[in-house]
């Protein structure tokens, strides 16, 4: 009976997804706010809790974070890691003390303590790299000139990750400073390692996980990615760290491969994790919440936008190159949530879920609307405050007759 009701209450989540996945996409939307509202609608204190299938649902949403690390790093080869980091790294830093910096301070001010706000930073720092990837896509503006500048900044954030994820994992399980320095410096000399490795050694590597056989080649990386991810998690590390540096390890045409058979099962389980995310809010604790997420939404959404503009000006992108370089870069989602999870599954705030879900929630909305309208918005109060000055000249300038007068008046001793 138990087994019946698991398969009957998976089925109508994947059936529900698929569903509200091909709404949002006829409308050209991210799928995430509204998968996020499906775990609200079933979750705790939702339209209809589920219960037999929450705990299948959490091992799915687990594979879901390792899954969306993994592409993450599938995306890069550790040659543009290293290019990135030395060319463009002052836009690393600018963009993590403008975004990183207001979600701590509203910790802070909401009484969090300093755990909440390392872990309030993270979210409001991290682009979400799927949202942008595809809202660029979809306005065609990959072949730009500043989406290099937007793929950087995005990149170095991945990077981040990779030292701040196992930082958070010691805090919220309670480390001392001791054990979190351990833990640091564990994750610090793995991702060393896996650089270094990948560099030297990363065609060796793919030739030996390679395979002509799509079957094979799927199961050697999901494989490999699971227990690398298991085994961080059990140094205490991130198993998404784990993940993310198979994906950095692996090149050429086995990430390609890699990259197009796990596409679907990364879609998959990613659903999940938000639906999951979702399942762990109770929609009656995000009204008390709703004013801090908005007010931190629009300073973060500007903070964002200053930090594309920035860093596309100083790459020598045009004006309007630089307006669309930072609205590009507004778009919060999955990395967010990641991060928030962390610290729910260890129940360091509890306002603290309610509130990333309705942040995420307004910038997953407002991120293809800023990437599409800030720079005609922005040109045209350029444009009206150039007239305003215009006009404003004309009149404070002395008129011709006003002006010939002058010139013949006589001058006093």
């Amino acid at each position: 009976m138990h087994s019946a009701v698991l398969l009957i209450e998976f089925g109508s989540i994947i059936l529900g997804l698929g569903l509200l996945g091909r709404f949002a996409a006829r409308f050209r939307l991210s799928p995430i706010p509204l998968y996020l509202l499906a775990g609200l609608a079933f979750g705790e204190g939702g339209l209809l809790p589920l219960g037999a299938s929450e705990e299948f649902v959490a091992t799915g949403a687990e594979i879901g974070v390792i899954l969306l690390l993994l592409m993450l790093g599938l995306e890069y080869t550790a040659g543009d890691l290293v290019t990135n980091l030395k060319s463009h790294y002052p836009a690393g830093l600018v963009d993590g003390a403008l975004n990183a910096l207001p979600g701590a301070a509203m910790a802070l001010l909401l009484g969090w303590g300093p755990v909440a706000a390392v872990v309030l930073a993270g979210v409001t720092w991290i682009s979400s790299s799927g949202v942008i990837a595809k809202v660029l896509g979809d306005l065609g503006r990959v072949g730009n000139r500043e989406t290099p500048v937007i793929l950087s900044v995005l990149v170095l954030e991945d990077l981040a990750m990779a030292v701040y994820l196992p930082i958070v994992t010691a805090l919220v399980a309670g480390a001392g400073l001791l054990a979190g320095s351990v833990t640091l410096a564990i994750a610090l000399a793995a991702a060393g390692l896996v650089l270094f490795v990948a560099v030297r050694y990363g065609r060796v590597i793919s030739r030996f996980v390679s395979s002509d056989d799509p079957e094979k080649l799927l199961l050697v990386v999901l494989g490999l990615t699971i227990l690398v991810a298991g085994v961080a998690q059990q140094l205490q590390v991130s198993a998404a760290v784990g993940a993310f540096l198979v994906g950095i390890a692996l090149s050429g045409e086995v990430a390609e491969g890699a990259h197009t058979l796990l596409s679907p099962l990364r879609d998959l389980f990613a659903a999940v994790f938000f639906v999951f995310f979702g399942l762990h809010t109770d929609p009656a604790s995000i009204p008390p919440v709703l004013l801090p997420a908005l007010a931190l939404a629009v300073v973060t959404a500007l903070t964002k936008i200053a930090t594309g503009y920035w860093a596309a000006r100083r790459a020598g992108i045009s004006v309007k190159g630089r307006w669309r370089a930072g609205g590009a870069l507004v778009a919060r989602g999955e990395f967010s949530i990641v991060i928030a999870g962390l610290a729910v599954s260890a129940g360091i705030e509890p306002s603290l879920g309610p509130l990333a879900t309705a942040y995420v929630l307004i910038l997953v909305i407002l991120g293809p609307l800023t990437a599409r309208y800030t720079e005609p918005l922005a040109t045209l109060l350029t444009r009206r405050r150039a007239a305003a000055r215009r006009d404003t000249g004309a009149r404070l300038a002395p008129r011709p007759a006003e002006a010939e007068a002058e010139a013949e008046a006589p001058v006093a001793d």
